[in-house]
């Protein structure tokens, strides 16, 4: 048997004996020292979630989905947590979804991507004739020609820190929601 052969035999063996949540360590064939390419976070905490109808802002900036959402609202939120933290861009989120930092409907129409509930980056002026108008059970879009925010499972995501004692800008989770005057709502059908 060749060397390639044994390589080859000894991943294949080694990925049948792999178990899912196993360490990258855990992985490790000892003959061949081929390492299985295998995620070492454990789903409970790349996707978190909470009982209840309602999201839950985490200790780390990130949130954590309910249990009773819809599937297209638990991804939209943990799509969300991905861009947590990156600053603050103009623009940012428009040329492609994924960016080195974000603007107010960047970092909407990012969450949104993530429940494939838009196509590609909308602008703030895009979303007041994005699907249908008023607050929407699970997902509501506040928009007008300057700003947008989303709130998501009661969760309010923007990149404003108004009404957050924070202060901090740029894509985040607020622990407190804000004025809607001025704001337009949209949502997406269904949700």
């Amino acid at each position: 048997m060749t060397r390639t052969a044994k390589a080859l035999r000894s991943l294949a063996l080694a990925a049948v004996f792999v178990v899912p949540g196993a360490s990258v360590a855990q992985a490790r064939d000892v003959a061949g020292g081929v390492t299985i390419s295998q995620d070492p976070v454990p789903a409970s905490i790349k996707y978190p979630t909470v009982d209840g109808p309602t999201a839950k802002l985490l200790d780390d900036g990130r949130a954590a989905a309910p249990t009773l959402a819809p599937d297209a609202v638990k991804k939209a939120i943990w799509a969300a947590n991905k861009i947590i933290g990156k600053p603050y861009r103009y623009g940012g989120g428009h040329a492609r979804f994924n960016d080195s930092g974000y603007d107010c409907s960047g970092t909407v129409s990012f969450a949104l991507r993530g429940g494939k509930l838009v196509e590609s980056p909308l602008d703030s002026s895009s979303f007041l004739k994005w699907e249908e108008a008023g607050e929407g059970d699970w997902i509501t879009v506040y928009t007008n020609p300057g700003h947008a925010f989303v709130v998501i499972a009661g969760l309010r995501l923007d990149t404003s820190a108004s009404g957050d004692p924070s202060g901090n800008k740029g894509p985040r989770w607020r622990p407190v929601l804000r004025s809607t005057s001025g704001f337009k709502a949209r949502h997406p059908e269904g949700l």
